[in-house]
């Protein structure tokens, strides 16, 4: 974006008023710096999934044209593998977090190593592949942990700026304290507040105004890099495009109706549909489905029957229509 300032002769005015055409005596531009000509840097965000949030998160990083390292624990991950696997989908990072965030330093070495070794499996297991980085709960480490971490190929990460969310912080503060960041640094955000979700826009405009990307983290050197300028098999990058889901209202019974959904804009796509309690789904067709730990939070990808899928909801006296969220893959 180019700023243009202006100044006019003292006889602007009688100028004007004559009809004369105004021409700038001075003028000075000051164009953005160029994309990533000041490097990258790390946005992470802790302690998710979660069914709650997740999604909003993910929805505003990818408008925002934002990748992050998601730091998940594993307890959350074995609970919404399907947001799991909408945060690949979404384009971002997956890594370790632990399994139930404790205060790893009061374990044992086995209880360490567990903690690690069973949130590997839970993002395994939702599609998130396997984690190259690992970030102690509380920012808590030694030696023994970081050797536990190693054993199962993961480099700790802490980080260099705190956002403060989890204390509290309002959104323009987060926001303020991402704008300190400099290239390589890493900020610790998490993934369950509204205010972190809402500091996004902010957050991508500052960056590309002082000429920073949103990067991987290194598992080499432990700092924030272009992606793919390392090795992170978790994640691939993203597809980019965009698509559009849109929900038409089927036929309906007393106890149940039938909803449909069409989408435009990609033929690989992961749509996610959040019903509202007590509705519950008892027949989906044209998709594969998996879905959240309160199952609610339906996540439809294509299956080879085309673009358009539905689904037959036994609405137990709630006839409202599900949300929708669109991600091209």
């Amino acid at each position: 974006m180019r700023k243009l300032r202006v100044v006019l002769c003292g006889v602007a005015g009688v100028l004007a008023a004559s009809g004369a055409v105004l021409v700038p005596l001075t003028q000075t531009a000051t164009a953005a710096p160029a994309a990533c000509s000041s490097g990258y840097v790390g946005l992470t965000y802790d302690d998710g999934p979660n069914a709650g949030n997740t999604n909003n998160l993910l929805n505003a990083l990818r408008q925002n044209g934002l990748r992050a390292t998601m730091f998940n624990t594993g307890q959350n991950a074995a609970a919404n593998p399907g947001l799991v696997r909408a945060q690949v989908d979404a384009g971002m990072w997956v890594a370790n977090h632990s399994y139930t965030h404790p205060h790893m330093l009061t374990l044992s070495s086995a209880q360490m190593s567990s903690e690690l070794s069973r949130t590997q499996s839970a993002i395994q297991a939702g599609g998130g592949g396997t984690p190259v980085l690992f970030r102690p709960p509380y920012g808590e480490t030694n030696a023994t942990l970081q050797s536990a971490a190693s054993a199962l190929g993961m480099r700790t990460i802490i980080w260099d700026v705190d956002s403060q969310d989890w204390n509290g912080a309002t959104t323009a503060q987060i926001a303020q304290r991402a704008g300190t960041l400099t290239n390589g640094q890493i900020i610790l955000m998490h993934d369950q507040y509204a205010t972190t979700v809402a500091a996004i826009p902010q957050i991508a405009a500052d960056l590309r105004n002082r000429g920073l990307c949103a990067g991987m983290i290194s598992p080499t050197t432990g700092r924030a890099v272009a992606p793919g300028g390392g090795t992170n098999p978790t994640t691939p990058p993203p597809t980019g495009g965009s698509c559009t889901a849109t929900y038409s209202e089927g036929q309906k019974w007393t106890d149940r109706f039938n909803g449909q959904v069409a989408v435009t804009g990609t033929n690989n796509w992961a749509v996610t549909v959040t019903f509202r309690a007590p509705q519950r789904v008892i027949a989906t067709w044209n998709t594969t489905v998996t879905w959240d730990a309160t199952g609610y939070v339906m996540t439809a990808r294509p299956n080879g029957n085309g673009n358009t899928f539905g689904f037959t909801v036994q609405h137990g006296g709630n006839w409202t229509w599900p949300s929708l969220t669109c991600t091209a893959t």
